[in-house]
């Protein structure tokens, strides 16, 4: 949390620190938004389309990192070299259950966009859980 708000008394700041998953949802949002106009502008600039994924992605994933760590989970003090790694980690880990998912449905016959929507709230809910129980959860 920024310094600006740790430092503020009163019913604003307990408030503040009682929607951890609103702020993650909302953070989940803007990383998404950063990553596909990032994957349209690097498609769009000819890249393949897996390239341009994985520079979306990868975009999505910083812009995540400094919106989790300054207005996600309190941080008492600057995050460590091991979460960032655990960070990246959850991220492969949200991304393979999501593979998991779209390849396994598919192939039962779901249509692949179904399949990754069904996917989606599955892989957010399981890293926002390892990111506040496990990555932040001392932070």
């Amino acid at each position: 949390m920024p310094y600006w708000v740790r430092n503020m008394a009163g019913p604003f700041n307990a408030v503040f620190g009682r929607f951890t998953f609103t702020r993650y949802l909302l953070a989940s949002i803007c990383a998404l938004s950063a990553d596909f106009a990032l994957f349209m502008l690097l498609h769009r600039l000819g890249a393949s389309p897996a390239l341009a994924a994985l520079g979306g992605y990868s975009g999505g994933l910083v812009l995540h990192w400094m919106i989790s760590t300054q207005f996600v989970f309190e941080m008492r003090k600057p995050p460590t070299h091991g979460q960032r790694i655990a960070f990246i980690l959850s991220a492969l880990i949200g991304m393979a259950i999501t593979m998991g998912l779209v390849g396994g449905l598919s192939g039962l016959g779901l249509p692949p966009a179904m399949a990754k929507l069904a996917a989606v709230p599955v892989s957010f809910l399981s890293v926002y859980a390892i990111r506040k129980y496990g990555i932040f959860a001392r932070a």
